[in-house]
């Protein structure tokens, strides 16, 4: 049986100390919070959050190690006039994880009330929702450092991962489309043969395949759903680590010029018939932003494209 101890209510999300994992979430109306954790073949089993302070519910479980699976599902009010929406039927993602394993399965049991009826839905969702993950915080960046490139000598060039990378014939095929297609020498000796000394990736955190564009035999290719901010998104990843390992040959020296990388986010209003209640918590919806710098910023096609 698992041990549950009472953990603290800081840092938010999944918290990993060579031990075990710390597990903290906000919710100002939940009676009652439980953890759901997930074996590979999907097994859950549901542990009670013992404590709360300041609205955080939390516990402390010894032995969970990176790599679990887990969720979670909030007991309260359901009064959707009120934007009170607690149903333990819904499988809940970690607004905090650092990182996810699959998609969201637009079956009916992921939203939170039924098609025709309009009614409440209480058909448990998890078997068709991602689960946040348990990362490791802890990684060897051996001799990489940043490299503090004066700000009136940076040039930034946004891209974007597979924009970038898919079509370029020096890439390996299985590395197109990846963080570590986007670290592979060809595509560095190509940004510093141009002059670039930093990337501007855009979204990179997890997004979601929209419903409508998947109906129509589509995809969001640029990443404007998120629904994880703190997680890179995964299907950008060729192994379970390159999200960091990619980071690493980008900020070594090369021929010209170094690499430094940051992510660029643009949210933008989108409409939806349907609300799928899928994070621990929401947010209003954006009307969109963009933003600019004193820095010169180069946009050109990438290597393989007319």
């Amino acid at each position: 049986m698992t041990q549950v101890w009472p953990g603290s209510a800081y840092p938010l999300g999944a918290t990993y100390d060579g031990t075990g994992t710390n597990f903290a979430i906000f919710s100002e109306v939940a009676e009652k919070v439980e953890l759901c954790l997930f074996d590979e073949a999907g097994n859950e089993e549901r542990i009670r959050l013992p404590e709360m302070d300041g609205y955080v519910w939390h516990a402390f479980l010894p032995g969970i190690h990176p790599g679990q699976r887990y969720g979670f599902r909030v007991h309260g009010p359901y009064d959707p006039a009120q934007g009170q929406r607690c149903n333990p039927n819904k499988l809940l993602l970690d607004p905090y994880a650092k990182a996810f394993d699959g998609q969201i399965e637009w079956d009916q049991s992921v939203f939170g009330y039924d098609f025709t009826t309009k009614e409440r839905n209480d058909d448990d969702s998890a078997p068709h929702m991602p689960k946040s993950v348990v990362t490791n915080p802890y990684f060897d960046w051996g001799v990489d450092r940043p490299p503090n490139t004066p700000y009136h000598k940076t040039v930034i060039y946004e891209a974007h991962v597979k924009g970038l990378t898919m079509t370029n014939p020096r890439i390996p095929e299985e590395l197109r489309g990846t963080y570590a297609g986007v670290a592979h020498p060809a595509t560095i000796e190509y940004l510093t043969d141009l002059g670039i000394t930093a990337i501007e990736l855009m979204p990179v955190h997890q997004f979601v395949q929209d419903d409508t564009l998947q109906q129509k035999g589509l995809r969001n290719y640029w990443g404007y759903n998120t629904i994880g901010f703190f997680a890179p998104h995964n299907e950008y990843a060729s192994t379970s680590r390159s999200s960091r390992a990619w980071c690493g040959p980008c900020t070594r020296p090369a021929s010209r010029s170094s690499s430094t990388w940051s992510t660029t986010t643009r949210p933008r209003a989108t409409t939806s018939a349907r609300r799928c209640p899928s994070r621990a918590s929401t947010t209003r919806p954006t009307t969109g932003w963009s933003r600019t710098t004193s820095s010169t910023t180069w946009t050109t096609p990438a290597p393989g494209t007319p």
